[in-house]
């Protein structure tokens, strides 16, 4: 994951208004949508809550995944900017 995701995710931990207004966007539901494709969100569950208890690493490599993909990559770098701007 670039440093910019990386940078974008401690914010979002470091403000939970913020993470909940980027849940609520349609960029934010469009992530979801790609990180809980095929198992109707378990993996991102376990994920959430290996991160919250200190091991982001299962997430990151979702984000990785999500980011392989040209739409993947044009949401995260939506959602970079949209943070940068708030």
């Amino acid at each position: 994951m670039d440093e910019q995701t990386t940078r974008m995710m401690r914010q979002l931990k470091a403000n939970p208004a913020m993470l909940q207004s980027l849940m609520q966007s349609r960029d934010g539901q469009a992530l979801l949508q790609m990180l809980s494709a095929g198992d109707q969100g378990a993996s991102l569950q376990n994920a959430a809550q290996s991160a919250a208890k200190g091991n982001p690493a299962e997430l990151m490599r979702m984000m990785n995944q999500v980011m392989k993909s040209p739409a993947g990559a044009e949401l995260v770098q939506r959602i970079n900017r949209s943070i940068k701007q708030k």
